[in-house]
């Protein structure tokens, strides 16, 4: 049975987590961590979990943590994971990071994007990217994951394959990307209340939003070189969901089945991410509470530019589900287990 501790466990994430190892058959939560409900029970944060879960949240010490268990998730916002991290915690336990502390390699681009000091840049270099898909065999050995945000995980699936196929042209990727609410987290914000969110939609963090460089990288990793993008979010009123329409200009002329045979070649043995049939456009709506990615492709001839298109559900393959899976990589468990639900509808 592994172990498991939570730093965050009442923000979005982290009760996500809470679900997830729930129904998990290797895995229990010890240790429920939270700096706002200390000495609280969990299920009077979060009634769903009413005699399901009884223990009581407590502070997020995770020295004493580790001792206690062999993974512990930090679903914490940046720059607490960077301050809390050491050796001697890493040498006890792994550890799953669902900030953006150690995803991005380059110390001052992390600093300049989110405007913080990183406070443990001896373990940038270490730390695995946790996209599952294409990082699988890094996270088999991994002490530390920084597992990936969520516009990242939808952005870099929809694209990757023609990416790295040379397909695109990579200084001539465009991103435009909605999300439900639930992706702010659970801190309370005028910009996300009911009245200033519902009937409405808008875009944000224009040209500056922090998941930009984290894009970047990955993609340049794909494509052998540095890819500058262009990157939108939006803001929809919704609670979860993240719909991702990206724009690039074709290398060469392409038929619709040599596009599909790319994504095949990557994702054809992939349980979570599908591709779609042919015309058919993802939905939010039918990934929702499941760790799936649904993709798919168009190819504007007029224009010589493919649009790439994905979903998935920003709770789960874009932070928790995503996080139980590489757990489940790093203990040697079924990749599925306890993230195998069917989608919810409606």
């Amino acid at each position: 049975m592994i172990k498991v501790g939570i730093i965050g466990s009442t923000g979005y994430a982290g009760a996500e987590i809470v679900r997830l190892i729930s129904s998990h058959k290797n895995a229990k939560v010890e240790w429920y961590g939270s700096r706002s409900y200390i000495d609280k029970k969990y299920y009077e944060v979060f009634q769903n979990m009413f005699q399901i879960v009884d223990d009581k949240c407590l502070d997020d010490n995770i020295d004493e943590l580790a001792n206690k268990v062999d993974v512990i998730f930090t679903a914490t916002p940046q720059g607490l994971c960077s301050k809390i991290i050491n050796e001697e915690v890493l040498k006890k336990v792994k550890v799953i990071d669902l900030s953006a502390d150690f995803r991005i390699k380059d110390v001052d681009t992390y600093e300049k994007w989110y405007g913080i000091e990183h406070m443990s840049k001896e373990y940038i270099d270490e730390a695995v990217y946790g996209l599952c898909e294409i990082n699988r065999d890094k996270v088999k050995n991994a002490r530390l994951i920084a597992n990936p945000g969520c516009f990242p995980t939808c952005s870099i699936l929809s694209i990757y394959p023609l990416l790295k196929e040379n397909f695109i042209d990579k200084d001539s990727i465009i991103i435009d990307a909605k999300s439900g609410t639930s992706g702010a987290g659970r801190g309370a914000k005028v910009n996300n209340l009911f009245c200033e969110v519902n009937e409405n939609i808008k875009a944000y963090g224009v040209a500056t939003h922090r998941h930009t460089p984290e894009i970047e990288e990955q993609l340049g990793y794909a494509a052998g070189g540095e890819v500058m993008i262009n990157f939108t979010p939006h803001l929809v009123p919704m609670n979860r969901g993240i719909l991702v329409t990206a724009y690039a200009k074709l290398n060469k002329n392409v038929s619709y089945d040599e596009v599909k045979a790319v994504y095949d070649k990557y994702y054809d043995k992939e349980k979570f991410v599908r591709v779609l049939d042919k015309d058919v456009n993802p939905e939010t709506r039918w990934v929702e509470g499941s760790n799936y990615c649904d993709v798919n492709f168009k190819i504007d001839e007029r224009t010589n530019r493919i649009i790439m298109m994905g979903a998935i559900d920003n709770l789960i393959k874009g932070a928790a589900g995503q996080a139980v899976q590489n757990m489940n990589i790093m203990f040697g468990e079924d990749e599925w287990e306890g993230i195998d639900q069917i989608p919810m509808f409606p």
